[in-house]
């Protein structure tokens, strides 16, 4: 298989196992049939959970309230752990298999349906929020039993998953089966092993494969991408949104909530710059075109200070085919959604300011779905809120952003 689509071949490093790297939809299936990932006696495995390069992951019929966030350490499990900080913590627990609130300001851990077997040494895996999770403001991080970090499944883990939940700005409705976040693995021979050359990162920028229009800074492997806040620099458009403080509870079963009820728009005047308030919640978008050609994945990377104190991401892993345009080999009209908190201090940002980086690597193979070809939410998406609001009949006001 090439390394990449592309118009004119580049040479490629042989893989060094046929499954070296970010593992495709077809591997993560094998790993379902082989009981290597395994649902609840009672909810199987759903074949919608199995995404183009990860696995949906299901919250369980309860919800652990705590009062602060933890890792059980190399010697308990999260179920230990959580007696120890709570020896009540049974009794408490609430209820979520016809539906529960988790409360905005709280912290939950809850139980997924999924256990894991990562039976090599070679496979490791990988959680973050799904799209939708982190547009709604909502933290999540897995705990796995004896674990030292979040996110993270070192080799040879085999047992239950769990999932901390921090609703931010919203107050949520989840139930059972409820999806918040996914699981990709990773297998690798060496540290390179996902790496991607820098000829073929180099084909990719000048090709337009990764971005549209290309940045004048290059690093192997690693895009920098930048803000809108000017669009089309009509008067009154929206260039994003800030949550409101006070609203009702969202039941992320609905699919229609009036984004008015929960959202202020921000829109676009002569002064492009906006102040990030510290402690509230905005959605904006790249000023760049982003895809993710077929033979790769790609990441946000962590929060870095040399951009300034705020973070841009929650969702931060992007799918083989995100942005893709088949026809002409080349990113479409996909933004990237930006989900932004200043930390601490207020921070002023201006239009095409860096505002963060994504990480590409190589997939193992090819997925036999690419996103966007299964009724994904936000292919081709512009500045775009998660899919539990109804679409807004305008993309401007009258009123100038305050």
């Amino acid at each position: 298989m090439s390394e990449v689509v592309s118009k004119s071949p580049v040479a490629a490093p042989a893989r060094a196992d046929e499954f070296t790297g970010i593992l495709p939809s077809q591997a993560i299936r094998k790993m379902v049939d082989a009981g290597d990932i395994v649902g609840s006696p009672f909810r199987p495995i759903e074949p919608d959970q199995i995404q183009p390069a990860s696995i949906d992951l299901r919250l369980g019929e309860f919800a652990y309230p705590v009062d602060t966030s933890f890792l059980p350490g190399k010697d308990l499990t999260v179920l230990e752990k959580l007696k120890r900080l709570d020896r009540d913590v049974e009794a408490v627990k609430i209820d979520i298999s016809k539906g529960g609130v988790l409360e905005k300001g709280r912290i939950y851990v809850i139980p997924l349906l999924e256990t894991v077997n990562l039976r090599t040494t070679e496979l490791m895996a990988f959680s973050n929020p799904k799209s939708s999770t982190g547009r709604l403001d909502i933290l999540t991080r897995l705990l796995a039993d004896r674990a030292t970090h979040f996110d993270q499944l070192e080799e040879r883990y085999k047992g239950a998953l769990y999932l901390e939940v921090a609703p931010r700005s919203f107050s949520v409705v989840v139930r059972t089966g409820t999806r918040l976040s996914q699981l990709r693995f990773s297998r690798t021979r060496g540290e390179d092993a996902k790496a991607i050359s820098e000829p073929v990162w180099n084909q990719l920028l000048d090709e337009g494969q990764v971005v549209d229009p290309v940045p004048s800074e290059r690093k192997r492997g690693v895009l920098p991408f930048t803000v809108d806040l000017e669009g089309s620099r009509t008067e009154g458009e929206v260039l994003g949104y800030r949550a409101k403080k006070y609203t009702k509870r969202i039941d992320l079963d609905r699919r229609d909530y009036d984004p008015l009820e929960f959202w202020e728009p921000i829109m676009f005047h002569k002064s492009s710059p906006l102040i990030l308030t510290p402690d509230e919640f905005y959605i904006l978008m790249t000023r760049e075109s982003l895809a993710v050609p077929p033979d790769f994945a790609a990441e946000m990377m962590p929060y870095d200070t040399r951009a300034g104190e705020f973070r841009v991401h929650y969702a931060g892993f992007f799918d083989p085919g995100f942005g893709w345009d088949a026809t002409t080999r080349r990113a479409g009209s996909s933004r990237g959604v930006l989900e932004v908190r200043s930390h601490e201090v207020p921070f002023l940002l201006e239009h095409g300011q860096t505002v963060g980086w994504l990480r590409y690597e190589r997939m193992a193979a090819r997925p036999e779905v690419l996103y966007g070809g299964t009724g994904s939410n936000y292919q081709g998406q512009g500045l775009k809120l998660s899919k539990h609001f109804a679409q807004l009949l305008s993309k401007h006001f009258a009123e100038p952003r305050t």
